[in-house]
């Protein structure tokens, strides 16, 4: 039987993260590690405070439900051992790892995928002033694939501002539930005008219903209005794509479900992360690998990583070393 460690850490950010939401300078992570028979997995997660999940609750969830886990447990019994969708992803991911420890085999083989390639993940601009986050965008112009954190006045300044600095990215947004129904129409426009390819949350959850009557020529992406497949069908007409994240599905089982559902409802697939280290991308990086989009650059915006951690050539990244997870 399995027995369990959990370990909450603080990664430094290189300087300052900032969103619709406020601002941070570490990343918190819950660290899961399960150990049988000499072998030993481990998974990470991010308690998000958008969905009232807090450090402390989730190491109090994952103590409380010790001895049903260390008793033995399986991928499915977690949602039922463990309520804050964090803790099931550290958990989740930490019997993936140890299964594959034990099986000497990946877990792409495990779970019956195909065998993960080097891809591009996009870079994330944090929400600064228009003339700022320009800068920003000039210094990491070669880069491929931007993600723009956006969601306050002057939207419409940084996003004309942005594009001259870096004309030759691809972009995408991420309001963060920032924008407003009455404004939409005319931040859309504008994300066309300088060729946005796909807008996230641009609505609260609350309000998202007005997008059924907002014509967009711009993809319009649900991340904080999903979570996993329990909800996909209230997306239908108001969501071109998904944003599916480990921290929302409850760990990588949950997460593989989602994608095929998805993608059998014509939905596009945009996989994300929260701010975390390469152990929280490596079991994200399977979902990935079929995605449209790629948003898993949470390593490059901390001042350190783990090590080893995933090897990053600019946004190219390779599949994670074993020693690291899977």
């Amino acid at each position: 039987m399995p027995s369990m460690t959990i370990a909450h850490e603080s990664w430094p950010i290189a300087g300052a993260f900032t969103i619709s939401r406020g601002s941070k300078t570490t990343a918190e992570v819950v660290v899961v590690t399960l150990e049988d028979e000499g072998y030993s997995g481990r998974g990470e997660c991010v308690p998000y405070p958008r969905y009232n999940e807090t450090v402390e609750g989730v190491v109090s969830a994952l103590e409380t439900a010790r001895a049903r886990i260390e008793a033995g447990f399986t991928h499915s019994d977690i949602p039922n051992i463990v309520k804050p969708r964090a803790a099931r992803n550290a958990l989740d991911c930490a019997l993936w790892d140890l299964e594959s420890k034990r099986a000497q085999k990946p877990v792409w083989q495990l779970a019956l995928l195909q065998q993960p390639h080097p891809m591009v993940t996009a870079y994330t601009l944090s929400l600064d002033t228009p003339e700022a986050m320009a800068k920003a965008a000039a210094e990491v112009a070669h880069r491929p694939l931007l993600k723009l954190k956006l969601g306050r006045e002057g939207d419409v300044e940084r996003l004309r501002l942005i594009r001259q600095a870096a004309p030759a990215s691809r972009l995408i947004i991420d309001a963060n539930e920032g924008w407003t129904p009455s404004t939409l129409p005319e931040l859309l426009k504008v994300c066309a005008e300088v060729g946005v390819e796909l807008v996230e949350q641009p609505l609260p959850v609350t309000d998202d219903e007005a997008l059924r009557h907002i014509s967009h020529d711009v993809a319009i992406c649900a991340d904080e209005s999903a979570h996993d497949r329990n909800n996909l069908h209230l997306l239908v007409g108001k969501y071109d794509a998904i944003n599916i994240k480990l921290d929302k599905t409850g760990g990588l089982t949950e997460a593989l479900a989602l994608a095929q559902t998805a993608k059998d409802m014509n939905f596009k697939i945009m996989v994300g992360c929260m701010l975390a280290t390469s152990l929280a991308m490596a079991p994200a990086m399977l979902v990935a690998q079929s995605a449209h989009v790629i948003d898993l650059d949470g390593p490059l915006l901390l001042a350190r990583d783990r090590n080893p951690g995933i090897t990053f050539d600019g946004s190219l990244m390779y599949p994670p070393p074993p020693e690291l997870w899977g």
